[in-house]
C-alpha cells in the first residue's frame, strides 16, 4: 500500500513517523518542540494554535514526508480552539487542566441538576480541563470574546482543517468528540443545549466522521484521515482489543480498558471516552501515581526514583505491616478530594527506610488497582495490563505490579504510541479509500515490543498486600466506593 505518516502534536512539541503502510514497521521520524513560553511552574494555559502548525513544519523538515500517501493527526486532549465566524481564532486556545475553570466546573454541575444529569447526558461530569468548562469560564471571565465565538474545534480537529486548506468542511472523530463534555459516547451525537448552557449561545461543531473515513485530500493529493486525541491514538497505537487494560504512571494516574459500550456513572469516577477504531474506551483517573514515589524520596534523602526502587527492594511483600493511603493531593478515586495520605502500621519493627520504600510503591500501584476495579466492577474485562510511563522501567514496580492487580502484565518498550496510532489510523484510511481494507477492519500491524510479566506465585502474596491496602482504606475512610 506504501507508506504513511502519524503526527502527535502533544502539549510540548510534534512528533512525526513514518510507516510501512502494510506492517506498521517505523520507517523515519521528526521531532520539533513547540515554540512556547513557559509560565512559571509549569505549562501556558493559553496557547496561539500557529505554535503547533511551526513545529509541525519543523518536525516534517528535511523532505521527511517525501513519498507519503496519507497522513493522521493525533494531538492533546481538551485544547478548545474558538473560531470566529472567517475562521479566525477569538483569543488563544484554552488547554490543558486549566484550573482557573475548576469554579466554572462546579457551576456547570449544578445548572444541569448534578453529576448524574451528566453522567446520564455525556457520560462524564464536567471536569476543569474539558472543553465544555472551559467554555463557561470564558463566558463568564471574557463575555466580549464568548460572544464572537462561531465555530469549536479542538487541537486534532483544528490541525486537519489547516492541512486541508481550511475547507468549508470541518471534522473530528468520536474519540476527540467524547471528551469535550458536549458529545455522547452512547448516543453518538452532540448536546448542542450542553453547548448553550456553557457558552450562552449555539455555534458550529465539526462533523464526526467514522473511524476509517478520509477527512479529505490536500490540494497535492495527500489523504488525511480523521484524526483523533492522543490517549485514543495511544491506544491504537499499542494494539489495545477486549481484555486489554492500559495504566498510565504519570505524576497523577490512569487506568482505561476496551469495552464493548458506553458505561454510565453518576459518581463521576469513570469517564466514557470513545476510540478511534468504534468501541469505547471508559477511563478511571487516580490523582496520585508517581507524586507519591517522588514525595517518598524525598523524605528519605533520596536523589530519584531509581534509588527508591532498589531500597524498596530490601523490603518484603507487605513492607512489614506499613501501609500508605496515596492520597497525598486528595483524590478523585474514590472521592475524598479533600482528605490526605495516611501511613498506618508503624510498629518498631516496621520503622525502616526499606519499608516506608515499599510501602509507597505498594501503596501507589494499590490505588490503581482500585481504579482498575472500578472498572471490572461494571463487567469490563481486564486480562492484561499495559503499564506506560518511565516508572513502569523501575524494579520495584515490576516486581509488584502484576500480584497486585491479579493480571498479566506488559511492559512496552518505549515509543510515540500516539503517533504510531495516527500513523496506522492513516494506513486505516488510505486502505479503504482503495479498497483495499475493510471499512469495519484496521490494518494488522505488528504489537508494541514488550516484556511481558505474570503474576505467577507471587498472586496470591499480591492479593493479602491489596488486602491489608483495603482493610486499612475501609477503616480509614468507611464506604469511600460506596458513597
Amino acid at each position: 500500500m506504501g507508506i504513511v505518516a502519524g503526527l502527535d502534536s502533544s502539549p510540548d512539541f510534534t512528533r512525526i513517523v513514518v510507516c510501512d503502510a502494510d506492517t506498521g514497521a517505523v520507517l523515519r521520524q521528526g521531532y520539533a518542540p513547540h515554540p512556547v513560553e513557559a509560565e512559571g511552574a509549569g505549562r501556558p494555559s493559553d496557547v496561539d494554535p500557529q505554535a503547533w502548525l511551526l513545529s509541525l513544519g519543523e518536525a516534517a523538515g528535511g523532505g521527511l514526508l517525501e513519498g507519503v500517501q496519507a497522513i493522521g493527526v493525533s494531538a492533546q486532549q481538551n485544547a478548545l480552539v474558538p473560531l470566529d465566524a472567517q475562521g479566525g481564532t477569538v483569543r488563544p486556545a484554552l488547554v490543558g487542566g486549566d484550573k482557573r475553570a475548576q469554579v466554572s466546573a462546579a457551576d456547570l454541575v449544578d445548572a444541569l441538576g448534578g453529576r448524574e444529569a451528566w453522567a446520564q447526558a455525556v457520560g462524564s461530569v464536567p471536569q476543569a480541563a474539558q472543553p465544555v468548562t472551559k467554555l463557561r469560564w470564558l463566558a463568564r471571565n471574557e463575555p466580549e470574546n464568548a460572544a464572537r465565538v462561531a465555530v469549536l474545534m479542538q487541537a486534532h480537529d483544528w490541525l486537519v482543517w489547516q492541512l486541508l486548506g481550511r475547507p468549508v468542511r470541518r471534522t473530528t472523530d468520536r474519540g476527540g468528540a467524547s471528551g469535550t463534555g458536549y458529545w455522547s459516547a452512547a448516543t453518538g451525537g452532540y448536546r448542542p443545549d450542553l453547548v448553550e448552557l456553557a457558552l450562552g449561545h449555539q455555534v458550529m461543531l465539526p462533523e464526526v466522521i467514522g473511524p476509517s473515513e478520509a477527512a479529505g485530500t490536500t490540494p497535492e493529493g495527500l489523504l488525511i484521515s480523521a484524526g483523533t486525541g492522543e490517549t485514543m491514538a495511544a491506544a491504537f497505537g499499542l494494539g489495545l482489543g477486549f481484555g486489554d487494560a492500559v495504566v498510565s504512571l504519570g505524576a497523577s494516574g490512569s487506568v482505561m480498558a476496551v469495552h464493548p459500550e458506553a458505561l454510565q456513572d453518576g459518581s463521576g469516577m469513570i469517564t466514557s471516552l470513545a476510540d478511534a477504531t468504534g468501541m469505547h474506551l471508559p477511563v478511571v483517573t487516580t490523582l496520585n501515581a508517581v507524586r507519591t514515589l517522588r514525595g517518598t524520596a524525598e523524605l528519605l534523602g533520596l536523589p530519584d526514583l531509581e534509588s527508591l526502587s532498589d531500597l524498596a527492594m530490601k523490603s518484603t511483600p507487605g513492607s512489614h505491616g506499613l501501609v500508605l493511603l496515596p492520597y497525598l493531593e486528595g483524590e478523585r478515586t474514590p472521592a475524598l478530594p479533600h482528605t490526605a495520605g495516611t501511613l498506618t502500621g508503624l510498629r518498631r519493627e516496621s520503622m525502616k527506610a526499606e519499608h516506608l520504600a515499599r510501602a509507597a510503591f505498594e501503596g501507589m500501584l494499590c490505588g490503581l488497582a482500585d481504579a482498575l476495579d472500578v472498572l471490572r466492577g461494571r463487567g469490563v474485562e481486564v486480562r492484561r495490563v499495559f503499564l506506560l510511563g518511565a516508572a513502569a522501567e523501575l524494579p520495584a514496580v515490576q516486581a509488584s505490579a502484576p500480584s497486585l492487580f491479579g493480571a498479566q502484565v506488559v511492559v512496552p518498550q518505549p515509543a510515540d504510541y500516539a503517533a504510531i496510532g495516527a500513523a496506522r489510523q492513516a494506513a486505516w484510511a488510505l486502505g479503504a479509500s482503495q479498497g483495499s481494507l475493510d471499512p469495519r477492519t484496521p490494518p494488522a500491524w505488528q504489537g508494541a515490543v514488550a516484556q511481558v510479566l505474570e503474576p505467577g506465585e507471587e498472586l496470591a502474596v499480591g492479593q493479602a498486600v491489596r488486602q491489608q491496602y483495603v482493610s486499612v482504606r475501609e477503616q480509614t475512610h468507611p464506604g469511600a466506593f460506596r458513597g
